[in-house]
C-alpha cells in the first residue's frame, strides 16, 4: 500500500499569527525556554486560530465532540530566551480525513525560525468513540472557510 501525501498549498492555506512574550516560568536556570514549552506555544497558536476562524475548542465541544492530539512533532532550531517576543504562525492543513492538522513556525525576535512543528487531532464523539468520517459541523465549517 502506497501512502500518498495530501496536496498542500501554502499560499491559500488558512493561517494565524500571534505574538507571545517568553515568561520567566517557561525558562531553565540559564534563561532559555525549556524544550517542552514549545508544545504549549503550539497550543497558543491553535487557540488563536480557532478564535479567529470560528473553530475553537468551545465551538467543537458545543457540537458534542472533542479533538485530542494523537501526534505532535517539534523541531528546535534556535533557542528563545526569557523576555523575547516570539511570533507563532499557525497554518491549518486541509485534509479529507477525519482529523485536524496544524503546522507551526515560531520566529524569534530577529524573525529567524526558532522552532517548527505539526500536530494532528482526531474527533471523538460524546461517548469517546473515534469518528471515522468528518462530523457534519466540521464539514460545514470547511465549506464556510472555502476548503
Amino acid at each position: 500500500m502506497i501512502k500518498r501525501k495530501e496536496p498542500f498549498n501554502e499560499e491559500t492555506a488558512l493561517k494565524v499569527s500571534k505574538n507571545i512574550r517568553v515568561r520567566f516560568n517557561e525558562t531553565d536556570p540559564l534563561g532559555i525556554v525549556w524544550h517542552g514549552i514549545y508544545i504549549t506555544y503550539f497550543e497558543d497558536g491553535r487557540e488563536a486560530f480557532g478564535r479567529e476562524h470560528g473553530i475553537s475548542y468551545l465551538d467543537v465541544q458545543s457540537q458534542g465532540f472533542t479533538t485530542p492530539i494523537v501526534k505532535s512533532i517539534c523541531e528546535h532550531k534556535l533557542s528563545l530566551r526569557y523576555g523575547d517576543v516570539a511570533r507563532i504562525e499557525t497554518t491549518f492543513v486541509a485534509t479529507q480525513a477525519a482529523k485536524m492538522i496544524f503546522r507551526y513556525v515560531i520566529y524569534d525576535t530577529k524573525n529567524e525560525v526558532a522552532c517548527t512543528g505539526e500536530t494532528v487531532q482526531v474527533f471523538l464523539d460524546s461517548n469517546n468513540n473515534l469518528m471515522l468520517t468528518n462530523p457534519p459541523f466540521y464539514e460545514e465549517w470547511k465549506r464556510k472557510v472555502g476548503l
